[in-house]
């Protein structure tokens, strides 16, 4: 067992994403970064409000204050994310975090003094050290999640991490807004909270489990632009990572331009008051938590990165929808909340931002988890370290790009549009350079909307190493099905005529599917397809494998071809530990996609729509794995036999 992965995490029985908040492994990590957000927010929000409205100060007049807070507390993100993955990486994280946590309760007793005595120089430099604790925290944040959690997991973990930050932003705001606003002690009732919530946050990181370093023998390089440099190389080595990564950085760049106008969209646009400029801040906070919660049903608690489109569509698809719904809207007095709710044309404008919010947590959750389970553990921290560059760089280019739209000319809800045109330029970027998020996406819609598919065993499919899944052969979309069931991509060998059929053809392409041809109409073409078999488990991948070599002509399970044998033989030679996982599909055969209408003695390509409809019940059963050594054509055909009797 690797530091990375300590053994009690597998004998953790499976609960949902709320029952983890009653298990020490999860429950006083959580209520530490909750109790942190929380922090950073009655403080900066407190202060915001503090130079804006109570103390005049000619050096920091009221309309750069909320700008100069921003810019002083995310500054240390880009300085110094770099030296922050090195050390979640080099030392064990519950001591990382304890550290962090006695740091917070030393800045806070600072902010507090700076509070009581209202002095704005040293409450500038109380942001600007919050905002490197914040820098030091994120990697470990992120890269605590795997060593704790499982991959059925940690979606859900995901989900609370990214629902309680939101939760915690909105109630630090609300609660720094109504404490600062008290007449005379708001200041020291401020002071009180921050020093309060620092020192409650440490005694939660007390409780917080070992987690061991995952690379002890690092050395640090504390040159932050040289190690900036070399952890954007180190996520760039795993393409998918750091495309993912570039995703993450787009949807704060989304999220920002949404965040940084919701005042001025209140005021210019809707006629509203500040309460309903917070009243937006509250629908889209709770929109970001309810879509990171709701990842977990959806994806049936795997990591499911058919979500990200689905999350994409919808930010795109809300976001204009909130242009057209916000066009007309001015009123010739400003309105209180109660005014602003009583008019239904207003509720369209909420809708809008509630789910253009919801589709973002949808969006942004299977991508961290995607990070933090592709990303080599000894270097786990260090590439979330460079998500957090890349998230600073991309916030700050988001300002300057919604800045000179407006100053262009630009209205608010035009801004809204063109960014919400520009996201489904980005995402169909993203999805044609990286097809798996593609490819998992209509898997996901193929397993929902046009079957009831259900999956059985899917803990047999291995979450690591070389395997080889096998699996009947009942339709046109077996591989679809395989790859929604399945937590990691899968390479298919499959019959070069499959890739003749339209869509399904190019789907198969696009997931890099090997096509292999009889031995005796093209002996190159089946070499080479076993070649390229051997090489996907040397990279220790997932390889599917129909070995009936064929779709079954009447439901029956044929007889399999030795192939398969011939595959993990050479992965014996190779030196590759192999897992050979039996799994069949039942029901599928009668239903859409499948043969079953006959002329004379042949089958036609595909049933007719209306023999069984949509939504038909199908099932996949997946049996325990097999040694190499004991695999054979006969014993495969036999397990995958008794699954298709299971179902």
């Amino acid at each position: 067992m690797t530091a990375t992965a300590p053994s009690a995490v597998h004998n953790q029985p499976h609960t949902g994403q709320f029952g983890l908040l009653t298990q020490r492994r999860f429950g006083p990590f959580f209520w530490v970064q909750f109790l942190g957000a929380g922090n950073d927010n009655v403080f900066k929000f407190a202060f915001t409000v503090l130079v804006t409205y109570q103390i005049q100060l000619q050096w920091l007049p009221s309309s750069l204050a909320g700008l100069v807070i921003g810019a002083l507390f995310i500054l240390p993100f880009v300085l110094f994310s770099a030296t922050s993955g090195q050390l979640a990486d080099k030392y064990p994280k519950e001591r990382l975090i304890r550290f962090l946590k006695t740091m917070e309760i030393v800045v806070m007793l600072l902010a507090g003094w700076g509070f009581w005595q209202q002095n704005v120089p040293l409450l500038l430099a109380c942001i600007f050290l919050m905002g490197l604790q914040s820098t030091l925290f994120g990697p470990v944040k992120f890269a605590y999640l795997p060593q704790h959690l499982t991959e059925r997991e940690i979606t859900g973990g995901n989900g609370m991490v990214e629902m309680g930050t939101f939760v915690a932003i909105l109630l630090g705001n609300v609660a720094g807004g109504l404490l600062i606003a008290m007449p005379l002690v708001g200041p020291h009732y401020v002071a009180f909270a921050c020093v309060g919530l620092a020192a409650l946050g440490r005694l939660c990181a007390q409780a917080v489990p070992v987690s061991p370093a995952t690379d002890p023998g690092l050395t640090i390089n504390w040159n932050p632009f040289t190690e900036t440099w070399r952890n954007l190389k180190l996520a760039h080595g795993n393409i998918v990572v750091f495309r993912s990564l570039l995703g993450i950085s787009w949807m704060w760049f989304f999220g920002a331009v949404f965040l940084s106008n919701f005042p001025a969209f209140a005021h210019d646009v809707l006629r509203g008051d500040e309460q309903v400029a917070s009243l937006l801040l509250v629908v889209f906070s709770v929109g970001i938590g309810a879509g990171a919660l709701l990842c977990e049903v959806l994806s049936r608690r795997h990591v499911e990165i058919g979500l990200v489109p689905l999350g994409a569509i919808g930010m795109t698809v809300f976001s204009v929808d909130l242009y057209f719904a916000s066009r007309g809207l001015a009123a010739p007095d400003v309105q209180g909340v109660w005014e602003f709710l009583a008019q239904p044309a207003h509720w369209r404008v909420l809708a809008d931002l509630a789910l253009l919010s919801l589709f973002a947590g949808i969006y942004s959750v299977p991508m961290y988890a995607l990070i933090q389970l592709r990303s080599r553990p000894t270097h786990r921290a260090r590439v979330i370290a460079a998500n957090n560059i890349l998230n600073a760089l991309f916030m700050i280019a988001s300002s300057l790009l919604a800045g000179a739209l407006l100053s262009a000319g630009f209205t608010i809800s035009e801004l809204f549009l063109f960014i919400g045109l520009l996201n489904a330029v980005v995402a169909g970027y993203i999805f044609l350079v990286v097809p798996e998020y593609l490819l998992r996406f209509v898997a996901w819609l193929l397993s929902r909307l046009v079957y009831r598919f259900r999956v059985q065993g899917d803990e047999h499919i291995p979450t690591q190493g070389a395997a080889v899944l096998v699996c009947n052969h009942v339709s046109f979309v077996d591989a679809v099905l395989l790859m929604s069931a399945s937590p990691r991509p899968i390479r298919f060998l499959m019959d070069h005529r499959i890739f003749k059929v339209p869509v399904l053809g190019w789907l198969f392409k696009l997931a890099k599917a090997i096509p292999i041809a009889p031995r005796a109409e093209d002996p190159a073409a089946f070499e080479a397809a076993f070649a390229q078999a051997a090489q996907v488990l040397r990279e220790g991948d997932v390889l599917g494998i129909f070995p009936e070599g064929g779709i079954t002509p009447d439901g029956t399970l044929q007889s399999f071809k030795g192939g398969v044998v011939k595959i993990v033989d050479q992965a014996r030679t190779d030196g590759v530990p192999v897992a050979v996982v039996p799994m069949a599909l039942n029901n599928l055969w009668g239903s859409f996609f499948s043969r079953i209408e006959r002329v004379g003695e042949r089958p036609t390509a595909m049933v007719k729509p209306w023999r069984r409809g949509l939504f038909s019940r199908v099932g996949l059963h997946v049996g325990a794995p097999l040694a190499a050594a004991d695999v054979t054509a006969e014993v495969l055909r036999e397990r995958v036999a008794g699954l298709m009797r299971v179902g």
